[in-house]
């Protein structure tokens, strides 16, 4: 047991995965600082993603770091472009695990700009990804609902994710359900997504 298992959340799904919310992990000026420079530093591209055989740019922007260049991560059937850790994302890791007493070799990183902009329905599955690892979720800016659906029972459970807040998505969670960010036209602001993988 260590310093921060008073604020993780009881398993949030009921069967066939897990999903623990740890509320905020970083208070109101460490997530305005982070925001910043995650949104000066990084890399940001336009995603792509092929849909019916057809490449899409979507508005959402995206970027890819590991821990080496010779990490490689393909969704969508596109594969991403790798950079290596800068200092800030090597800070916010630090703090994840030590947290979830977890190791992360990489972060997909996503940015979206307001409401309009969001998640379909999917898993984190793809074949280069530790078979039922953690993925730890940070967000920074506004505050956005995010949604599971069991793929089978059709159960939904929703939560709201607040800034400077943690989510983690673990063992067998991504063979049973998936999860969203749906869009909404109330929010006008940007939020920055980290989700920390483990590539192997």
């Amino acid at each position: 047991m260590h310093l921060f298992d008073t604020i993780k959340s009881d398993n949030l799904l009921p069967f066939e995965g897990d999903a623990y919310y740890y509320g905020k992990i970083f208070n109101t000026n460490e997530s305005l600082h982070y925001y910043r420079l995650l949104l000066d530093l990084i890399d940001w591209q336009n995603d792509e993603v092929v849909i019916f055989g057809k490449k899409i740019i979507t508005s959402r922007k995206v970027a890819f770091y590991a821990a080496s260049a010779d990490i490689n991560y393909k969704y969508s059937k596109i594969t991403k472009n790798t950079a290596v850790f800068i200092p800030v994302l090597l800070e916010i890791k630090e703090k994840i695990e030590m947290i979830t007493n977890q190791t992360f070799n990489s972060c997909l990183l996503n940015l979206y700009q307001n409401g309009n902009e969001g998640m379909g329905w999917h898993s984190d599955n793809e074949k280069e990804l530790k078979e039922n690892g953690t993925i730890a979720s940070i967000s920074f800016g506004a505050e956005r609902n995010f949604s599971f659906k069991h793929n089978h029972s059709k159960l939904k459970i929703a939560i709201k994710l607040e800034n400077g807040s943690l989510l983690t998505m673990e063992n067998e969670i991504q063979k049973f359900w998936k999860h969203s960010m749906p869009k909404s036209t109330k929010i006008m602001t940007p939020r920055i997504n980290l989700t920390f993988r483990t590539i192997v």
